[in-house]
């Protein structure tokens, strides 16, 4: 437990980093985003907070099988596209580390009460996120001591009206909690306008307050997993796997996870055709990889808005090619990534932060979205989906 507390410290800034682990840092193609070390303990290495990333626009990086530039050339010229501020200018202090292992009945317990208190009419409303931070603070990171009595106690005590800053002695840790696991978790529950379509095409809108993602296998189309975060990989070069993979059959419909807009689209090497949907806060990128060949994806392009639970793509095996639109995937699947980003800086440098999903996949399932055929348009579209409040219009 001492280890983790250590940790993130070291992640806020609050310990030097280098005191605790003593690792090589790698160029951006030899980056633990790449492989290059555990992505357990990277993001608290080498506190380089004067360099920020000067590339404009939404340009995301590449999870798990990728992790690289669209092009072959900024791979070894990465480094050029950082630059240092001025000696004089002000240190940025963000979050470099996330170590995301809470298990899914802890996530189901903390959203149920979540939701419940925000919808029965009574009392204080109860965030997960608050409810995770007490507990991850109690216990050091460790999920492994979870009982059901301290999330009782957390969640009374807020509900009487208590802060949580007044419920832990250890101010500085709670605080990297709150703001780590609301990157990670912010737009999962809350309020929702949820639309419908009926076998005989009636449309039915509802609001809501609940859970508001859905898996990205659609209703019906069966999946297996394991987790495989942090497993070698060894196409192009050798790295860890930054991402999780799901089985499942060629041309399963893809459902979009969380509401957001597409901020890449087409062929990446090693992801083969995928799509990459930034959620509304800027703090989530998902990475959707080896989509279909010759039909990977549902009417996307780049900017558009799409909804929670609305379809995508389709599952295929493409990817691990310089030639475009190509199997060289040997298991259909599909490849699910999430990025967490706390400064512009870790969208595309060595410092990115990228969470083990499968324990959020199973929190998903919750969650599937039922399809049908429109064979005018030859695509598959969804019966469920929802808007959020900050959806733009």
């Amino acid at each position: 437990m001492k280890s983790r507390i250590l940790a993130a410290l070291a992640a806020m800034g609050i310990l030097p980093a280098l005191v605790l682990f003593n690792i090589k840092i790698y160029n951006y193609r030899a980056s633990a985003a790449a492989g290059g070390a555990s992505p357990k303990v990277f993001y608290c290495v080498n506190d380089k907070t004067q360099y920020a990333n000067k590339a404009s626009g939404p340009v995301p990086s590449e999870s798990a099988d990728v992790n690289e530039n669209e092009n072959d050339e900024n791979y070894d010229n990465a480094e050029e596209n950082d630059i240092p501020e001025n000696k004089n200018s002000e240190k940025k202090t963000y979050i470099k580390w996330v170590d995301f292992d809470i298990p899914v009945k802890v996530l189901r317990a903390a959203a149920k009460i979540d939701i419940d208190t925000h919808t029965n009419g009574s009392g204080t409303p109860v965030g997960w996120i608050d409810l995770l931070s007490l507990l991850a603070t109690k216990y050091g990171g460790n999920f492994s001591l979870y009982k059901e009595v301290d999330l009782k106690y957390f969640a009374d005590s807020l509900a009487s009206g208590k802060k949580g800053e007044e419920l832990t002695s250890n101010l500085k840790i709670y605080k990297y909690y709150t703001e780590a696991y609301g990157a990670v978790l912010g737009g999962m529950v809350g309020k929702y306008m949820k639309t419908e379509r009926a076998e005989d095409g009636t449309i039915t809108v509802s609001e809501g307050y609940g859970l508001r993602v859905y898996s990205p296998f659609a209703r019906g189309y069966y999946y297996s997993h394991s987790d495989d975060f942090g497993k070698s990989r060894s196409f192009g070069y050798k790295r860890r796997h930054l991402g999780h993979d799901m089985m499942g059959s060629i041309g399963t419909p893809i459902i979009c996870v969380e509401s957001g807009y597409v901020e890449a689209l087409g062929w990446n090497m090693y992801g083969g055709w995928r799509v990459g949907i930034r959620s509304f806060d800027g703090k989530r990128y998902y990475y959707y990889a080896h989509l279909r060949r010759n039909h990977p994806y549902n009417n996307l392009y780049e900017g558009k808005i799409v909804n929670a639970g609305e379809v995508i793509g389709y599952l295929g095996m493409t990817g691990y090619s310089r030639r475009e639109n190509v199997n060289n995937i040997n298991t259909p699947h599909l490849h699910i990534g999430l990025q967490v980003i706390f400064d512009p800086s870790q969208k595309d440098g060595w410092n990115q932060i990228w969470i083990d999903v499968y324990e959020l996949t199973k929190l998903w399932e919750a969650q599937k979205a039922p399809v049908y055929l429109d064979e005018a348009a030859n695509e598959r579209f969804s019966r469920s989906y929802m808007t959020y409040p900050e959806t733009p219009d």
